[in-house]
């Protein structure tokens, strides 16, 4: 199986980078794409790509994760020094209780905290059953009050992220970290990029990651008018239904790569699909089919221009959009060898057949 810089997916995993606010991952992603190309982009929101040019008038192919992950935004600050917040993200109020947080000051500082819970010796039974609402929970960085907590750097605005680090389960064969969703897509097209550098391609190579994918797809509909891409392949994440009392669901850990067909944002063209089918069961990679409540770039990639023939590609995740995701090291492996061959045998008869006129 393919090698992958797991050093690297742990660094990207750990960088703060809350929609918005992605500059410490995007100085990962700069970093190494220069080592890769010479030539790179970015659009004003903050997305980045590295491009490696083929043959004149081969097909531009642009394949992206994002940079952003779930979390939180400061929107005030209480006499007593506690912290009120509001999501960047999808999130359930269930996962929050409890939870360990760091606070990025306007100098870049990390500051620690938890969210706020009442233990249960002061509920009565019937507070005990109810799920708590996410408008009325706190943050505590342990502040004496509002003067303290200004003092240090924070004010209205500052962003929080799941503080979770990177860690290797008993076995060696899964990984647990926050933001897998979806720093392993962002690894995962550099891992493209330094793949294929050095070949003669039958394409223009498009390499790198988007901005504020979680509060609607906002970087992927200015990053795909900065790179014009003839088809695209977004590399994600996605929610694992094989935990317990779980029943027809998608995503089994262990069982290879995603292809999903669809979502609430976008219906996988059936020529893209069956391109898809015909690589991955060529290269006898495990693969499973995927259908999402969710969305990735692709929702909006596909509809720029004239249309972009798209797909969205990954592995399934356990927990995501919570502090901690578990994913699979053969999974993210497969994954590599599958984008990789998509790009490498994408020339233009690939892509003529993908669209219509």
């Amino acid at each position: 199986m393919t090698t992958v810089d797991w050093k690297l997916l742990e660094e990207l995993t750990q960088a703060p980078g809350a929609p918005g606010h992605e500059h410490e991952v995007r100085k990962i992603m700069e970093r190494e794409i220069q080592k890769y190309t010479s030539e790179m982009v970015s659009d004003s929101l903050g997305g980045i790509f590295g491009i490696k040019k083929g043959a004149v008038d081969s097909p531009r192919v642009l394949v992206a994760g994002h940079m952003d992950e779930v979390s939180f935004m400061i929107t005030r600050i209480s006499k007593e020094g506690y912290l009120s917040f509001t999501a960047l993200g999808g999130w359930w109020s269930q996962v929050l209780l409890s939870q360990p947080f760091e606070v990025y000051t306007t100098s870049g500082r990390a500051i620690h905290g938890v969210i706020g819970s009442t233990p249960p010796h002061n509920l009565t039974p019937e507070e005990r059953t109810k799920v708590y609402p996410m408008n009325k929970m706190f943050l505590d960085i342990g502040a004496r009050d509002e003067e303290e907590v200004r003092s240090w750097g924070i004010r209205e605005g500052c962003v929080m992220i799941p503080y979770s680090p990177y860690r290797e389960l008993e076995g060696g064969h899964r990984l647990l970290s926050k933001a897998f969703d979806n720093r392993l897509g962002c690894s995962m097209s550099l891992e493209v990029l330094k793949e294929l550098h050095k070949e003669d391609l039958p394409n223009t190579l498009i390499a790198g990651a988007t901005t504020q994918e979680e509060v609607g797809l906002r970087g992927a509909q200015t990053s795909a008018v900065l790179t014009e891409p003839d088809a695209f392949f977004a590399i994600d994440v996605s929610a694992a239904g094989d935990n317990p009392g779980a029943k027809d669901a998608f995503g089994y850990l262990g069982k290879g790569v995603l292809i999903r067909i669809l979502d609430r944002t976008m219906i996988t063209q059936p020529r893209m699909r069956d391109y898809l089918l015909d690589t991955v069961e060529s290269l006898g990679i495990p693969y499973q089919i995927f259908v999402s409540q969710g969305g990735t770039d692709s929702g909006k990639v596909h509809l720029s221009g004239k249309g972009v023939p798209s797909a969205t590609l990954g592995v399934c995740g356990r927990y995501i959009h919570s502090h901690t995701t578990i994913v699979d090291r053969e999974d993210v492996e497969a994954l590599k060898l599958f984008a990789t061959e998509l790009v490498r045998r994408f020339d233009n008869s690939t892509f003529q057949s993908l669209i219509y006129r």
